[in-house]
């Protein structure tokens, strides 16, 4: 009925697909304009509700540095060089302090006596647009230096150069993926029009999506950070989806009239496209569970983005498919490696054997996981060759000592209180493994107090977090807030930590659920479960070595920080979870048709795998393509999530589903089935 439906009124279903293309080209820009710096945390947390404290007793601008290097310090020219940007800069409107070597207090001497530092900080209350021009200017001014090299950086500048460099990726990805997505699709069918139906359905949805981001623009935050995360999702869906149909098309065309066989080919394969687009979709919303603001930009905006991508797969692609006629070939005229049956067939010979190695491999890749450090990205997520990114390390490494930043303690006491210099003895005397030195902050209102506290080691080492926790734990008779970076991972984390069951419960019901809908078992989806968790850990595991090891540096292009952004691993679980449902439902619709006609499992598994196996492999291979594309762009948390995908759709499609589920079905046999068997449709 909804094939005979969307082919009635094909011409109408192209139009609306094509004016939403229209007014995405037309009006999706505007979301560019509308980007936001979304938050890992909750303004709920201490660290947040301290920092408001802190920012309320004593107000900081937004600070702008220069890192000059290649001169001695008191060389006459770079003294005259830096002392008159410095006074040009302490005249312009809306600076508040200039610290140099030579006119001003606060200018440092880099560890190699080869460089020096000016430091700028901005009126704290100037508004952001006037704020951004005047980091403009003074950026200019301190590029001019006199000297051989010049860095300039900045929290702020540094928070632009991400989005800039988010949208420079977004434009990149976009184009690799769309111009290799081309060759392997005409690859696998054989012809542009059957390889140009997919890429057309990733067109419409990715402008449909900037329509809907713009949208909810509206109503919450839309980081730079989500748009690329979101928009290579439905690309790589929408791709996917639309491969299986018009391969299911091809197939039937074999032995059917074109309407016939786009009739079975939707009642078939897009049953499979809905339900599996239903299943991520759903998933990703598991992400609300989490309530950070960057987790639930993702969430909303990736839910919809997945919604509109089913969607154009099951009407755009029926549409066109019926308005090329019979010009698009059966698949007997394409000949396909058959990946997938020849490890199947492996399987089904020894499945004890292949099910206990490939539990164990899976396992071997996992277990870097242990070690992982997981951390919120800052400028080290940038490219090697970005500015900010420069200015960042060159600050670390040669002023700061590569010291992670103070743990900062607001205390409500002055600190002429007997309790509070008591707090401060006891933090020096029980936290000596953790502490490297304590400091109270001058300029602080009467009746508040607050400690700068540095951690020992480097930055994003262990002992910043353990600092953070003990002071927490430490009773006082007054307030107190601990907050700082070290403190915003911590409660990240915990809040991550604490509502990971409920997100998990959503993910693991959505999946049971539609699969026992497909198949009327409950094995098969408890199998599923156990496959994706492997599928999910050996990803991860693979990742630390890669990003936190520093294996993959040169490779994908990348500079290690020693650690994964903490988002990583969360979007990962939901991605993973909801993309294997892609191969598990392709698979397993085509294995319970066989079953249906003939309940022999091993036979079924074999000519399911067999039947849908070239589809799914060239599905894997299109969305990793996508994701890689996106893996080539600078920013470091955005090719974790790339590369992160690709590797676990590798995992998946040849370990998994090659592999471990046909040997698990194979050891169950009818068990698989329990307790009513497959629901005929």
């Amino acid at each position: 009925m909804f094939a005979a439906w969307v082919t009635k009124l094909r011409w109408v279903v192209v139009g609306l697909w094509l004016a939403v293309t229209i007014a995405g080209a037309v009006f999706g820009g505007g979301l560019f304009d509308r980007l936001a710096t979304t938050g890992t945390n909750r303004a709920d947390s201490q660290s947040a509700v301290g920092q408001r404290h802190v920012d309320e007793l004593t107000p900081t601008g937004s600070h702008v540095y220069a890192v000059v290097e290649g001169l001695a310090p008191y060389d006459p020219k770079l003294v005259a060089s830096v002392s008159a940007a410095a006074q040009e800069i302490r005249a312009m409107p809306g600076v508040k302090e200039v610290n140099d070597l030579y006119t001003g207090v606060g200018g440092r001497i880099g560890a190699d006596n080869r460089s020096v530092s000016v430091e700028v900080e901005l009126d704290p209350a100037l508004a952001e647009a006037p704020r951004e021009a005047l980091e403009d200017r003074v950026h200019d001014r301190l590029e001019r230096i006199q000297a051989p090299s010049v860095h300039v950086g900045g929290d702020k500048l540094a928070e632009r150069a991400f989005a800039d460099q988010s949208v420079h990726d977004l434009a990149i990805g976009e184009s690799v993926a769309f111009a290799a997505l081309l060759v392997a699709l005409y690859l696998f069918f054989g012809g542009f029009l059957a390889a140009a139906l997919p890429l057309a359905v990733a067109v419409a949805s990715v402008l449909g999506s900037l329509l809907v981001l713009l949208g909810l623009s509206h109503v919450t935050k839309v980081s730079e950070y989500s748009l690329n995360v979101v928009t290579l999702l439905g690309i790589g869906l929408a791709v996917d989806y639309s491969l299986l149909i018009v391969a299911r098309y091809r197939e039937e065309r074999q032995h059917r009239d074109p309407d016939e066989a786009l009739r079975v080919a939707v009642r078939r394969a897009g049953r499979a496209v809905a339900i599996s687009g239903l299943a991520v979709t759903l998933t990703l919303a598991g992400l609300t569970a989490f309530a950070e603001p960057l987790l639930a930009a993702v969430a909303l905006g990736g839910a919809a983005v997945v919604a509109l991508a089913t969607l154009a797969a099951l009407t755009l692609v029926p549409a066109l498919i019926s308005l090329t006629g019979d010009r698009i070939r059966p698949a007997a005229a394409v000949r396909w490696g058959g990946l997938l049956p020849r490890l199947a067939a492996r399987a089904q010979r020894n499945p004890a054997r292949v099910a206990l190695l490939a539990t164990v491999g899976l396992l071997v890749l996992a277990a870097p996981l242990l070690g992982a450090n997981l951390a919120n990205s800052d400028a080290r997520a940038l490219p090697g060759s970005n500015e900010a990114r420069q200015a960042y390390d060159v600050m670390e490494s040669k002023f700061l000592n590569d010291a992670p930043p103070p743990v900062s303690v607001l205390l409500q006491a002055g600190p002429e209180r007997a309790d509070v210099r008591d707090l401060m003895n006891r933090i020096a005397a029980q936290l000596p493994g953790e502490l490297l030195r304590q400091d109270v902050r001058s300029d602080v209102p009467a009746g508040w107090t607050i400690l700068d506290l540095t951690p020992k080691g480097k930055v994003g080492d262990r002992p910043g977090y353990d600092l953070v926790r003990a002071i927490r734990a430490m009773p006082t008779p007054f307030a107190k807030w601990v907050t700082g970076p070290a403190a915003e991972v911590v409660d990240y984390r915990d809040s991550i930590a604490g509502r990971l069951p409920g997100a998990a419960l959503v993910v693991l019901l959505v999946t049971v659920l539609l699969l026992f809908a497909l198949t009327g078992s409950l094995v098969i989806p408890l199998k599923a479960v156990l496959m994706n968790l492997l599928t999910l850990a050996a990803t991860l595991g693979v990742m630390v070595v890669l990003f936190q090891w520093g294996w993959g540096q040169v490779p994908l292009f990348f500079d290690s920080w020693g650690g994964l952004d903490l988002t990583t691993p969360v979007l990962l679980f939901v991605f993973i979870f909801g993309l294997s449902m892609d191969y598990e439902v392709f698979l397993l619709a085509r294995i319970k048709e066989e079953y249906d006609l003939r309940p022999d499992t091993g036979r079924a598994v074999l000519r399911g795998i067999t039947h849908s196996g070239p589809v799914v492999t060239a599905a894997a291979v299109c969305i990793g393509i996508v994701f890689l594309g996106f893996a080539a762009g600078g920013l470091v948390a955005v090719k974790e999530i790339g590369v992160g995908m690709a590797v676990a759709i590798l995992i998946d499609v040849t370990v998994v589903r090659g592999l471990l589920l046909p040997a698990f079905m194979g050891l169950l046999d009818r068990v698989n089935w329990w307790p009513r068997g497959p629901v005929k449709y």
